[in-house]
């Protein structure tokens, strides 16, 4: 029997959205202020998500259960099978020593901690995000900077900062291609939109990483390097966006700027160079400037020799390669074409029924499981590691020795992300995220604000901007109509807004304390990005405001 979703039980939008509410604040107190680990902030919040909506809602006790073991499918595969093989090639690269060799490669294009960050967390990190996303970016850069000797919490926060601007194009267009289908929304049209959007951040956002690292006098010091890697990225973002469209975007856009970056590097160095994290008190909160992170290194001594370098870059180009290729979409579906299971799930799949003013028509809600590890981005990462450990020259029994190592350290972390999607499917399924969004959604002259922050809070409940895409994509298509405002404005508002929630929700915030081996410690890292992520958020929506409102911004909407 179908179920009709609810999201007004009380009578009263005010205390259904305060009821619909709980779960994600049960979860974030937890996690932020009760110091909780990880897994059991999120089971708190699954368990109160159950609650409400069996008892409040009206859920079928059945089918909450299905949407909960679903979501946390979800998690393993493909989420968590990208986490496992992306440390499994990272514990490799520093078993044989090549990750030191990486280090002080990195090091020798400059020795200053505040240009690395600017390297490895915004341009390399965006290359992978959009080559992969899916946490992948994260990963890969917050292991990075830990090597060069930065803090786990900056590594950690720094990198989830720093991948913001790059994700509504993460994964060769994926957010955008499921906003155009949930839509009806033209798909060239979204991506100009967006890519009239978004490079705005992409300048601001690395001068707000190297503030948030080093403070105004630390990001002043360094603003022509700042400079080139921000405008660098935000052109090409722009210009591939609005005339070539969304899958490239982010790719393209990562190694121009990597470039000219490193070009730029060859012929300017700053003044007083950072050869150490420093501004420890800073990460502590206080405000107050500490000393050297203990343990960290100087890696501006001894250049490797090019040997070396080959060496040490090798792991690293192949990953590049093999997670490019699993990218495109024609690579996926002849991958597909050898190997896909599609699991319907039973007593949920079209079994719940999403219904105005949610959406335009009633709809059935689908729920299948693809299983397609074949082309799941995780299997690419996992073949090009044991391509690169092959290389390295670790026998087939020493690589099963460190992927069972890996297994055990990432074993919590890979809990918490099963229970954390959990938690997002069944919030999706029973409609509580819906009566969040109808609670935006009545904001009226001020809905460009609100429903920009809709899809930072799609973000920061699922972990994907697919995901809030697909969640809230049609909500926003429908209200901007009913307002009068443009529909395409406001869909890739839901995107654009929702870039900036990547870095407080709970799946990226345990990959980055995974990636850096800092578990149990992901309370922190939250309270040290939430100010970042609610702030860039709100700049968002003030700038979708203007291009809603205020000339000349409106020019650059497009009406459909």
């Amino acid at each position: 029997m179908t179920w009709n979703q609810i999201y007004d039980p009380f009578g009263s939008l005010a205390l259904s959205t305060l009821f619909a509410a709980v779960p994600v604040v049960v979860m974030l107190v937890g996690l932020g202020f009760l110091h909780m680990k990880a897994h059991v902030a999120a089971f708190a919040g699954l368990v109160a998500a159950f609650v409400i909506a069996v008892f409040a809602f009206g859920m079928p006790t059945e089918k909450a259960s299905i949407a909960a073991g679903y979501g946390a499918l979800y998690g393993l595969m493909p989420i968590g099978w990208i986490v496992l093989n992306i440390i499994f090639l990272h514990q490799m690269t520093e078993a044989n020593g090549s990750f030191t060799t990486l280090q002080r490669s990195i090091a020798g294009i400059t020795g200053d901690r505040r240009l690395q960050l600017l390297l490895i967390a915004f341009s390399f990190g965006a290359f992978f995000e959009g080559a992969a996303g899916f946490g992948t970016p994260v990963a890969v850069t917050a292991a990075l900077l830990i090597g060069l000797g930065f803090s786990p919490l900056a590594a950690s926060g720094l990198s989830l900062i720093a991948n913001t601007a790059p994700v509504a194009y993460g994964a060769l267009g994926t957010p955008v291609i499921a906003l155009a289908a949930v839509t009806g929304l033209d798909l060239m049209d979204l991506s100009a939109m967006i890519g009239r959007q978004l490079p705005f951040f992409s300048l601001l956002v690395p001068f707000w990483l190297i503030w948030a690292f080093a403070g105004w006098r630390g990001m002043m010091e360094i603003w022509p390097a700042i400079l080139v890697c921000g405008v660098s990225f935000a052109v090409p973002q722009f210009l591939v966006s609005n005339y070539h469209g969304p899958w490239l975007v982010d790719v393209v856009a990562a190694i121009v700027s990597m470039v000219c970056l490193v070009a730029f590097l060859r012929v300017w160095q700053p003044k007083k160079l950072w050869t150490s994290t420093a501004l420890k008190g800073r990460e502590n909160g206080d405000g107050s400037e500490g000393a050297t992170t203990k343990g960290a290194t100087d890696f501006t001594t001894a250049r490797p020799s090019t040997a070396a370098l080959v060496k040490a870059w090798l792991p690293w180009g192949i990953l590049t390669v093999f997670v490019f290729a699993w990218g495109i979409p024609q690579v996926k579906a002849l991958l597909d074409g050898f190997f896909i299971r599609k699991f319907e799930m039973t007593g949920l799949h079209n079994m719940i029924m999403k219904v105005p003013p949610v959406v335009a028509e009633a709809h059935a809600e689908a729920a299948v499981f693809n299983f397609n590890i074949l082309s799941m981005t995780g299997t690419g990462i996992f073949i090009s590691a044991i391509v690169a450990g092959l290389a390295m020259g670790f026998s087939p029994v020493a690589l099963a020795k460190i992927y069972a190592h890996t297994l055990w350290k990432v074993r919590y972390s890979l809990a918490t992300i099963a229970i954390m999607l959990a938690l997002g499917f069944l919030t999706r399924y029973s409609g509580l995220d819906a009566t969040l969004g109808l609670a935006f959604a009545a904001t009226g002259p001020f809905y460009p604000l609100f429903g920009t922050l809709l899809g930072w809070l799609g973000v920061a409940l699922t972990g994907s901007d697919t995901a809030s895409n697909v969640l809230f994509g049609g909500l926003q298509k429908i209200t901007s109509q009913q307002l009068g405002l443009s529909p395409v404005l406001m869909a890739a508002a839901n995107s654009s807004g929702g870039v900036m929630g990547k870095m407080i929700d709970a799946q990226s915030i345990v990959v980055a304390s995974t990636a850096t081996g800092w578990q149990n410690s992901e309370g922190t890292i939250l309270r040290y990005v939430f100010f970042h992520s609610i702030a860039l958020a709100v700049l968002v929506g003030l700038l979708v405001s203007a291009q809603a409102h205020l000339w000349p911004f409106t020019a650059l909407v497009i009406h459909n």
